[in-house]
């Protein structure tokens, strides 16, 4: 029996806290947390943007308006929020 994948831990960089420090409509913190549940259970669902170091990913959320760019560390269990698109 296989052990279910454990979820990778989310931090933010200063500029990403500073995005979410600024949101204050329920509906777009309710789409952020769903964005980053989703990326927490599963981090390859973003795009790579290439030429970038750490490589960067580019998810869009395909429900709600919420688009996050971020980097996974190698061993896969943290995921580095930098910058965030809400509403």
């Amino acid at each position: 029996m296989r052990r279910p994948r454990r979820r990778a831990e989310i931090t933010l960089t200063a500029v990403a806290e500073r995005q979410v420090a600024r949101l204050t409509d329920p509906a777009e913190i309710h789409a952020l947390d769903r964005a980053l549940a989703a990326l927490s259970a599963d981090p390859a669902l973003g795009v790579p943007i290439p030429g970038t170091s750490p490589e960067l990913r580019d998810y869009t959320d395909p429900v709600d308006v919420v688009r996050l760019i971020y980097y996974v560390t190698a061993r896969r269990t943290v995921l580095v929020l930098t910058y965030l698109e809400v509403g």
